[in-house]
C-alpha cells in the first residue's frame, strides 16, 4: 500500500473522534488527511474518463462529484440558518477556482515549458460563460443599491427578504439552472466535437474501464463529501479559538476544504500538460457553482431553514466576484498560458484573502 493511500485509515478515526466528542484539532486534522487520498482517487478516474470521452465530459464529471461536497455542506449550513456562511463559501468557490485552481494549474504547468496551448474556441466559450455568470450573480445586489438599501456587511446576521427580493431570487434562480441545462446542451451535444475532441477522433485508450472510473469517482465522493462535513463540524471552533471570521472561514476554509478534488486533480492534469482538461475543472466548476449549485441553495432555502436566503452578496464579495470572474476569463480566452499568468492569479486570490481576513 503507497503511503498516500495509507491516509484512507484516517477516515474512520476521524468519525470516532467525532463521536466521542475528541478535540476539534484533531478532527479537523484527520478528516483533512483523509480526504488526500480521495482526492487524489478522484483525479486518477476523471483522467481515464477523459480518455475515454475528452476532456469536456471528463471535466464535467469531476466537477460534479467534486461540487457535491458543497452541495452537502451548504444544505446543512442552511439549515442552521447560516446563510451568510454559505453564500461566503459560494463566492470563495467561485473565486478559488477562477483564482486558485487555475493559478496553481498553470503555474504547474507551464513551469519548465515556454507555455501551453490550448483551443481558443472552447476557451473564449468557457470564458464567457465564466463572466456571464458573475454578472448575473452580481446584478440583483445593484437592485438593492438602487433602491438605496444597504448591502449586507461581512459579519451582519441574516435580514428577513422582502416580497420583490423573493420574487427576484427566485427569477433569476430558475433563469440560472436554464442556463446551466443549455451549457450542457451546447457543450455535450450541439458542440460536442468543440469540447471533446479525443472522443471524436478516438486517439487516447483509457486503461480502467468505464465502470471503474465511474465508480472510483462515486466512492471517493462521498468519502470527500463525508470528510468534509466533520471538517466543517470544527472549522467554527477552530476559527474561534484562532479569532478569525465566520466570513473569512467561509470564503476561504469551507470552499478550499470543499474543493479539495478540483485542486489536485487541475493541477496534476497541467503538470502532465493536459492544460485543457485543468481549465475545463477549473472554470468549469466556478460555472457550475454559478450557474448550478447557487440556485439551487436558493430555492432550497425556501424550504429548508428559517426563513429563504437572497442573492444578495456585501461588497466584498460583489469585487472578489468581478475580479474572478475578469481575470480568469482573461486568462483563458487567449488560446495560450504561460506560468506568470498563473502566478498572478495566484498573487491575486492571495491579495483578496488579505482584505477578506481585515473585513
Amino acid at each position: 500500500m503507497s503511503p498516500l493511500k495509507a491516509l484512507y485509515g484516517l477516515a474512520p478515526v476521524a468519525v470516532v473522534l467525532d463521536v466521542v466528542g475528541g478535540a476539534p484539532v484533531l478532527v479537523f486534522a484527520t478528516s483533512a488527511l483523509a480526504i488526500v487520498p480521495a482526492a487524489a482517487e478522484m483525479g486518477e478516474a476523471t483522467e481515464q474518463l477523459a480518455a475515454r470521452s475528452g476532456p469536456g465530459i471528463g471535466g464535467l464529471v469531476n466537477v460534479t462529484f467534486g461540487n457535491a461536497p458543497e452541495l452537502i455542506i451548504a444544505t446543512f449550513a442552511l439549515a442552521d440558518g447560516l446563510q451568510e456562511v454559505v453564500k461566503a463559501s459560494l463566492v470563495g468557490s467561485i473565486i478559488g477556482n477562477s483564482l486558485l485552481v487555475l493559478g496553481a494549474a498553470l503555474l504547474a504547468g507551464g513551469w519548465g515549458r515556454p507555455s501551453q496551448r490550448f483551443r481558443g474556441t472552447a476557451s473564449r466559450a468557457q470564458a464567457g460563460t465564466l463572466l456571464l455568470t458573475v454578472i448575473a450573480l452580481v446584478l440583483p445586489s445593484v437592485l438593492q443599491l438602487a433602491h438605496h438599501v444597504r448591502l449586507p456587511g461581512p459579519n451582519d446576521v441574516r435580514r428577513p427578504l422582502g416580497g420583490e427580493l423573493e420574487g427576484v431570487t427566485i427569477a433569476v434562480a430558475v433563469t440560472l439552472i436554464a442556463t446551466y441545462a443549455a451549457g450542457l446542451l451546447f457543450s455535450l451535444r450541439t458542440h460536442r466535437g468543440l469540447f471533446n475532441p479525443i472522443a471524436e477522433d478516438g486517439s487516447a485508450e483509457a486503461a480502467w474501464t468505464l465502470r471503474r472510473s465511474t465508480l472510483t469517482l462515486a466512492l471517493a465522493g462521498g468519502l470527500v463529501a463525508g470528510m468534509s462535513d466533520l471538517l466543517v463540524g470544527t472549522i467554527e471552533q477552530a476559527a474561534r479559538d484562532f479569532g478569525l471570521s465566520q466570513f473569512f472561514v467561509g470564503a476561504f476554509i469551507v470552499a478550499i476544504v470543499g474543493n479539495a478534488a478540483e485542486h489536485y486533480v487541475a493541477v496534476v492534469a497541467a503538470a502532465r500538460d493536459k492544460v485543457e482538461l485543468s481549465i475545463n475543472i477549473a472554470i468549469g466548476s466556478s460555472v457550475q457553482i454559478g450557474l448550478f449549485v447557487v440556485p439551487v441553495l436558493l430555492l432550497a432555502s425556501f424550504f429548508v431553514g428559517p426563513a429563504p436566503m437572497g442573492i444578495v452578496f456585501n461588497g466584498y464579495e460583489l469585487a472578489a466576484l468581478l475580479a474572478a470572474g475578469l481575470a480568469g476569463s482573461a486568462v483563458v480566452s487567449g488560446g495560450e498560458s504561460t506560468w506568470y499568468e498563473g502566478l498572478q492569479l495566484l498573487a491575486l486570490y492571495t491579495v483578496i484573502g488579505v482584505v477578506f481576513l481585515a473585513a
